[in-house]
């Protein structure tokens, strides 16, 4: 049995804070406010939940809202090139079914779970200096801060790292109101629409907190286009209110649907910004003791290829699997540096490559591969060409290692994510 801190109580925090306490390490879980403060807060997400990540809240025993949650079934895709102009749908149906719970919920739930199961939960802020006296007290210390102050005692990994400020603003909206389904469409989807000189939108089935199944909305807005009307938002009522003209200008045949919109808590929103960074995994502390990055302290994404929670999964699943395999030999720098790059081979690198190609013009093969989906339509029946191609393409954002390699075909190691990287081109005007 291992002695083992966390430093962050967010999802991966909480997640491998229970992971490790169900194989039984001692685990103390740092939080900087209660379970019930986390349920007051602002959401730090929707974070979908892929299958590979379902998994292992399955196998730890916290997977409470299977029989609660609205399952997304699939992926609907709508390329704009130009207002109203619907160049391209394409519909794929994954393998297995997605869900978006309200991580608000889930963390208040797991920080409980974690206690009733003989782990520790300590309340308290923790600073640089706050973090030597914990590292010297522990086998292992885990920093999962999320973006915060204590991320930034992990360097940059330039090399990695293909952004220096955010590619998007970003407005997320929790809401009630609009059906549970759409027209015309034989499956529960994440609803993705691309308007390559303006962002992305994208609303997905969510089980809220309080108002249980619903939805929830993110805009990815290029800066100064015409998605870029959030920033200034001082309420989720604003946000509501701004997406329905948003909806009616760009959106109109989902109109009418998102027309019944209202927010589903006072704090269910959030506007703001992301730069994807790579940092790298161990920091040597003043008198000399590691610490190991985890989630998005060590890799932190845009939101828009629904890549950051399932990455952190991925993280833990390969954290857990380490510590197993390590016995009783000390957690050193080279462990740690080690234990991250077996999980950046398999995971991490096509994640971030993933999720990098979809804030940047479509490169020549990934135009390719989506115009080759036309005529799927999520059906079960649908045994064509396009469709396997569509559910292929769906599935990707369950293990970008599947579909990404093909997808970013045409892009260098050095260009791969870079504005303007070789490969990359416009959507066509359509009529």
């Amino acid at each position: 049995m291992r002695n083992i801190a966390i430093m962050g109580s967010g999802l991966v925090g909480a997640l491998a804070a229970n992971g490790l306490r169900k194989v039984g390490h001692q685990v103390t879980l740092y939080s900087d406010r209660t379970p019930e403060q986390w349920l007051q807060s602002k959401p730090t997400g929707a974070a979908a939940r892929f299958e590979l990540s379902l998994q292992l809240e399955r196998e730890l025993g916290l997977n409470h809202w299977d029989d609660q949650v609205p399952w997304g079934e699939g992926a609907h895709l709508t390329v704009c090139p130009a207002p109203r102009n619907r160049l391209l749908t394409l519909t794929g149906r994954l393998s297995r079914p997605f869900q978006s719970v309200d991580m608000r919920m889930q963390i208040h739930r797991w920080m409980l779970d974690l206690v009733e199961r003989g782990g520790r939960l300590e309340l308290q802020s923790v600073t640089v200096e706050g973090l030597e006296r914990i590292a010297a007290a522990h086998d292992l210390t885990l920093v999962a801060a999320g973006q915060a102050e204590l991320c930034r005692i992990f360097e940059r990994d330039a090399a990695r790292s293909v952004y220096d400020a955010p590619r998007r603003h970003l407005a997320l909206v929790c809401f009630q109101g609009p059906r549970m389904r759409f027209d015309n469409l034989p499956l529960v989807p994440v609803k993705f629409n691309v308007f390559p000189e303006a962002g992305e939108i994208f609303y997905m089935p969510f089980l809220h907190k309080d108002v249980g199944q619903s939805w929830a909305c993110l805009v990815e807005a290029k800066p100064g286009g015409p998605l870029d009307r959030f920033r200034d938002a001082t309420s989720g009522e604003q946000v509501v209110e701004r997406l329905k003209g948003v909806f009616r200008e760009l959106l109109p045949w989902d109109a009418a649907w998102f027309e019944p919109a209202r927010l589903s808590d006072p704090q269910g929103w959030l506007v703001g910004a992301v730069t994807p960074t790579v940092r790298r995994p161990v920091a040597r502390l003043p008198s000399g003791h590691e610490v190991m990055a985890l989630g998005d302290t060590v890799m932190a994404f845009d939101p828009i290829g629904g890549q950051g929670a399932n990455n952190g999964y991925k993280q833990v699943r390969n954290l857990l699997e380490c510590v197993a395999e390590h016995g009783d030999e000390p957690f050193d720098g080279a462990w740690m540096t080690a234990t991250f790059e077996r999980f950046y081979a398999r995971h991490g690198e096509p994640a971030y490559s993933f999720n990098n190609l979809l804030l940047e013009p479509i490169t020549g093969a990934a135009q390719a591969l989506l115009m080759a989906q036309y005529g799927s339509d999520g059906c079960t029946d649908n045994r064509s060409p396009q469709q396997r191609l569509a559910n292929a393409f769906a599935d990707n954002f369950n293990d970008a290692a599947s579909l990404t390699p093909v997808m970013r075909a045409g892009c260098t190691a050095s260009s791969r994510g870079r504005p303007g990287a070789r490969g990359s081109r416009r959507w066509p005007e359509g009529g």
